[in-house]
């Protein structure tokens, strides 16, 4: 964030904060959908199974194919579903990362002058994570519903195949079946998955920018968000990708192939190689990298907006 959008945050409430970032995030989603769910069947596809014919062989050819057998409300599965996933991920990602930063700081640096204001690379990972974590426990029922609703075809099937008619229908045959432990089923992959992702985002966001910031490279406004956005973006896809590779799998089985993440971990590794953690990877970047940029560019604009309404409701 830029000074004065940083000093803007830290005077909006949590509650803004919340409905900054997941306004922000679902902004983006709604252009990165079909690449997730590209990147879903793609980590699916040879699923324990080193030898499995790849249906889906890169990113463009496995979009222009579900294009062709599902049309352009098949590319959008699951789409509502990631709304409100993001809007409880990245509300919490994005709008407790500050309360939590300072708050860890303030333990960290008790005797600072102004605890908020000190940049510690230990210390934003920390509450980055942490961040990331609460909104992967808020998002999980959600996540679990999106990623069966983007798994299923009826022309290609690939993984355990789940026929949701919506996101209330995928939330409520879930519970019927398994009650509210149903719901979050792979929470806990969820947790390790978010927890990596979120522990370096904004960390390399902020340190790109204040470097380029610090060096004269670039002056403040929209080049600025948007080369500090994309090497966020490239970290976290590095990052994540093992992590996102069994959570999908954990998440999209409907028996008990896996009795939880280190289970899927060594079973995928046994079945299929190391080099299985990391499918999908091509459609990771394409919809982590443009996902990271366009959250955290419209997130600038949401925190002045949630700060303008706020200023406005507190001062009337």
């Amino acid at each position: 964030m830029s000074d004065s959008n940083k000093s803007a945050s830290q005077q909006i409430s949590t509650v803004g904060g919340f409905l900054a970032g997941g306004l922000a995030a679902c902004g983006a989603v709604t252009v990165t959908n079909p690449i997730e769910l590209v990147k879903t069947r793609m980590q699916l596809q040879g699923e324990l199974s080193a030898n499995a014919v790849k249906i889906y062989k890169n990113p463009i050819q496995a979009l222009s194919l579900i294009y062709k057998n599902e049309g352009i409300k098949g590319c959008q599965k699951g789409l509502v579903c990631a709304y409100i996933y993001q809007l409880g991920l990245n509300g919490c990602r994005l709008g407790l990362y500050e309360p939590a930063r300072n708050l860890v700081n303030s333990l960290v640096f008790p005797n600072a002058s102004d605890p908020s204001s000190i940049q510690s690379i230990p210390v934003n990972v920390i509450a980055g994570a942490t961040s990331g974590i609460a909104g992967a426990v808020v998002g999980s029922p959600f996540y679990l519903v999106k990623t069966r609703m983007q798994s299923y075809s009826p022309q290609i099937q690939i993984g355990d195949q789940t026929h949701y008619k919506s996101t209330w229908d995928g939330l409520s045959s879930i519970y019927k079946q398994n009650g509210l432990l149903g719901l979050y089923r792979g929470v806990d992959a969820a947790i390790i998955r978010t927890g990596m992702g979120s522990s370096v985002q904004l960390p390399i966001y902020n340190f790109v920018k204040g470097e380029l910031l610090k060096h004269d490279l670039v002056e403040e406004g929209p080049t600025l968000h948007l080369l500090s956005s994309t090497a966020s973006g490239l970290g976290v896809g590095v990052v994540m990708n093992p992590g996102d590779v069994i959570l999908t799998r954990v998440y999209n089985q409907k028996g008990n192939l896996y009795s939880g993440p280190v289970d899927c971990f060594l079973k995928t590794v046994k079945g299929e190689g190391i080099g299985a953690l990391y499918k999908g990877f091509g459609a990771q970047l394409l919809r982590i990298a443009p996902h990271t940029i366009l959250t955290l560019t419209f997130m600038e604009q949401t925190m002045k907006a949630v700060h303008f309404v706020e200023g406005k409701l507190f001062t009337a």
